[in-house]
């Protein structure tokens, strides 16, 4: 048994299964995470007030794609992220790179009971769409999803999974406070990742069309 959290600007006692937007990283599904603080952040996307709401969760025996194990590369996360997100595919090599990705890179998420990975936040999703457009290579986008301690996020996805939360109490999130956090969280990642580019040796650096010019694959080694 494990302790999640839920940011919300309202108190969720019985998350239901298939409401929500689909629209979110990994589509539909209740996001949460096990750190208290980052959930009263994701409360208060304005100075409004909101809730961490907790709960009690079971994941024995469960389907679960964890896309923070070394068993999968940063792609697969990407991968996910085009299927669900809306991009500005604007430009071909945007495009190109969208449909390789999407294709090579895809790992069977859709009948999972829960996935584990990162949360693709405004400027971390920034970051990722400078990689399909070819503006940073591929360590640099690695290296940038762990700018700002940005934590780790769980979506519960299917109707077993949501059969085992169960609501323990929401914990008040002050809107200033936790807007100014969330603010500065966002802030200092771009900040962060200004230097992190400042760092790149382009002759060695891998881009998004050199994958895909060299056909690589996902058990390609040099992508992890």
């Amino acid at each position: 048994m494990i302790e999640i959290y839920h940011g919300s600007p309202n108190i969720i006692e019985k998350p239901v299964f298939g409401k929500g937007n689909t629209r979110n990283d990994y589509g539909l599904g209740f996001y949460c995470t096990k750190e208290m603080d980052l959930a009263k952040e994701w409360a208060c996307p304005t100075q409004n007030d909101g809730f961490a709401n907790r709960y009690s969760f079971d994941p024995e025996g469960l389907e679960i794609l964890d896309l923070s194990s070394r068993k999968y590369n940063i792609l697969n996360w990407l991968a996910i992220l085009l299927e669900n997100r809306i991009f500005d595919i604007a430009t071909p090599i945007a495009r190109d790179a969208r449909d390789f990705i999407t294709s090579r890179f895809t790992p069977e998420y859709k009948s999972q009971d829960m996935i584990v990975g990162y949360r693709a936040d405004d400027s971390y999703f920034s970051f990722a769409k400078a990689f399909i457009n070819n503006a940073i290579p591929l360590s640099s986008l690695a290296k940038a999803m762990k700018l700002g301690k940005l934590g780790i996020q769980i979506c519960i996805k299917s109707e077993k999974a949501f059969s085992r939360l169960e609501f323990r109490e929401a914990i008040p999130a002050n809107g200033e406070e936790y807007y100014i956090r969330r603010s500065t969280r966002d802030r200092k990642a771009r900040e962060d990742y200004l230097k992190l580019l400042e760092e790149v040796n382009t002759r060695d650096a891998i881009y998004i069309m050199d994958i895909i010019r060299q056909d690589r694959k996902n058990d390609d080694e040099r992508l992890q």
